[in-house]
């Protein structure tokens, strides 16, 4: 596979064409090459593609590859929802079969058959299936919002698993959102609606998109840095 040297490290990635895909993207996982995807293109049009994003993915690397946690979620961990990281209360209740996750104004509750710990990988899915309900009931709700404030119109909602992204807008002009993204502070949320909304008329990131973008959200550069300190994929 082929290596770009930018400073100190070497960037390995390998190209995966898609030519469903109007324009490329940069997906960096833990412990994989750098997967590039998109249209066709030669060797060194995938390397400049690669160095546009250099420094971005550098500083994902960086994060992803992290040692893994191995402690377990407890009473007083913390848990995010909507920018914010919430208490989190784990209370041993022998009778269920299995976990549950709730949540309060001010914190979740976590009841658990197998003790007053939980591990990370349970968690994380009791995290999507909480993530995936409020979505459907608040994030869904922001985009009809942003229809009526921009006038732009998709062909509808849903909310979607992706490996790597947090929202599209696909050929269809039907707009998918990752549950994670109800991770996210309200502002960056909807930053992500209305940046897919602006993908109805405009489907690549030229300067007209991103004009669009400025006209609906004046202060997206701020929103769009938020973005950027999530670990999915991002388009170049």
């Amino acid at each position: 596979m082929p290596i770009l040297q930018y400073g100190q490290i070497a960037i390995e990635w390998r190209f995966q064409p898609d030519s469903k895909l109007k324009r490329h993207y940069v997906t960096v996982e833990r412990g994989r090459p750098v997967l590039l995807r998109g249209p066709a293109v030669s060797k060194a049009e995938q390397e400049a593609l690669v160095r546009h994003r250099a420094r971005w993915i550098r500083d994902k690397l960086a994060m992803v590859n992290q040692p893994l946690r191995d402690d377990a979620i407890v009473t007083g961990s913390r848990l995010r929802y909507c920018g914010r990281t919430y208490f989190t209360e784990v209370r041993h209740v022998p009778g269920i079969t299995q976990a549950r996750l709730t949540f309060t104004a001010s914190r979740f509750v976590v009841e658990n058959p197998d003790g007053s710990s939980i591990p990370h990988d349970a968690i994380s899915s009791l995290l999507e299936s909480f993530y995936r309900e409020r979505a459907h009931e608040k994030l869904l709700q922001r985009v009809r919002h942003w229809e009526r404030q921009t006038g732009l119109q998709s062909s509808g909602a849903r909310i979607r698993h992706f490996e790597s992204r947090w929202a599209s807008c696909n050929a269809d002009n039907v707009l998918e959102f990752h549950p994670r993204v109800m991770e996210l502070a309200t502002t960056v949320q909807d930053y992500v609606v209305v940046h897919e909304l602006c993908h109805t008329v405009e489907k690549n990131h030229t300067k007209a998109f991103w004009s669009l973008v400025a006209q609906h959200l004046p202060d997206w550069r701020q929103r769009h840095a938020a973005l950027e300190q999530a670990t999915f994929g991002d388009a170049i």
